[in-house]
């Protein structure tokens, strides 16, 4: 029998994130995106709480939560503002690689410290010459007796210019493309990491955006995560556990701008009556409110898959793609329903569109979703 009601435990995480995002993260997040501030002291917060640990095993310190849990808490999240969550979640990329592909060794070594202590870890696949073509990889990484060497930039790394440690995917036999690529765990501390441009962005601007360079960094055997040729499987494994992440962050920016949109309809009047009342606008929200239950839906599928440990490739670019298109839609919509004062930063719902954008994008474009979907059913 299908249910969909939240166990108490669910409810309570709800309940606790959703005043931590309206106590904590709300107040705050236009002047951490107007200033384009990494907002420290609302982590700290959030990691007392447990909502950065969360999706880390209990065996590594962590919570044990499962891929549904983290969803309906990021919602929340999200609501609050997406550009803060998209950092405050970020480990669970980043460190994601390590748990599907990491010898127990390897998790209590590279995992298990962001249990105890808040630090930052970030996932570096893209660069400048290879974004959605993860076969472009100019990153290389020579196998030297008992250590790889390691060269290359990477781009639009979210928390770059904060994390301790990078999970980098570089070409160990460049021949091979995308087959060729390899994981590797790299600690900050090593010689030859650094930071390089921090990104001034549109949206979102409370994240941190950087480039990592690698030059010449001497990184352990040990740090290869799974084998050498693995890494595009493991990158893409880990896609799939992000990707209802991030529709969860899109269903949270819709209903945020869903909600704005509603009470300012009620409260706007023209000729005589709140805007509300036009039929032009209850389409507008009721098209709202139906498809971020759509979206929300789908996320919830594509997360419950992961917790019964199936593939969950096509459902996750189904709700990846569906969820970020209506985040940009329904802000769109929301920016439009407010009208003139919609456009001006006096109003909270011009974030929400800056913010959505950036959902169509990282962890794969709608685009490529489709592209995923496409291959996934034609496989069928």
């Amino acid at each position: 029998m299908i249910g969909f009601e939240l166990t108490q435990e669910q409810v309570a995480l709800q309940d606790m994130a959703r005043k931590f995002a309206a106590n904590e993260i709300r107040p705050k997040a236009v002047e951490y995106d107007h200033a384009s501030k990494f907002p420290e002291d609302i982590f700290e917060k959030a990691f007392g709480l447990g909502l950065m640990s969360g999706f880390i095993p209990e065996e590594c310190g962590g919570l044990g939560l499962s891929a549904l849990d983290s969803c309906i808490i990021e919602e929340e999240l999200a609501w609050g503002c997406t550009g803060i969550t998209s950092s405050m979640t970020c480990n669970g990329l980043a460190l994601t690689p390590v748990l599907v592909a990491g010898t127990d060794e390897q998790k209590k070594k590279f995992v298990a410290p962001f249990a105890e202590k808040l630090q930052y870890a970030s996932f570096c696949l893209t660069e400048p010459g290879a974004g959605s073509d993860a076969g472009g990889i100019a990153t290389t990484a020579k196998k030297e007796g008992d250590s790889y060497l390691l060269n290359g930039r990477k781009c639009f790394i979210t928390n770059g210019s904060h994390a301790s440690q990078y999970t980098v995917f570089a070409s160990t036999d460049r021949s091979k493309g995308h087959k060729g690529l390899s994981a590797f765990v790299v600690p900050r501390s090593l010689p030859g990491v650094s930071v390089g441009k921090k990104e001034d962005k549109m949206g979102q601007r409370a994240s941190d955006t950087a480039d990592v360079l690698l030059e010449d960094v001497k990184v352990p055997a040990e740090n290869l995560l799974g084998k050498e040729g693995e890494g595009f499987k493991i990158a893409m494994i880990a896609l799939d556990y992000a990707r209802p992440t991030v529709a969860a962050f899109a269903v949270g920016v819709a209903r945020a701008a869903f909600e704005l949109a509603m009470q300012y309809s009620k409260e706007r009047v023209q000729f005589g009556v709140p805007i509300a009342m036009n039929q032009a606008i209850h389409f507008l929200l009721a098209d709202m409110a139906m498809e971020i239950e759509a979206a929300r839906l789908l996320t919830y599928k594509g997360a419950w898959l992961l917790d019964m440990g199936k593939r969950n490739t096509k459902e996750s670019s189904f709700a990846k793609a569906f969820a970020s298109d209506l985040a940009m839609r329904v802000t769109t919509d929301a920016v439009q329903i407010f009208g003139g004062y919609g456009y001006m930063r006096d109003y909270p719902v011009e974030k929400l569109m800056r913010d959505a954008k950036l959902l169509q994008i990282y962890e794969g474009t709608s685009q490529i979703q489709r592209m995923v979907i496409a291959k996934e059913i034609m496989m069928r």
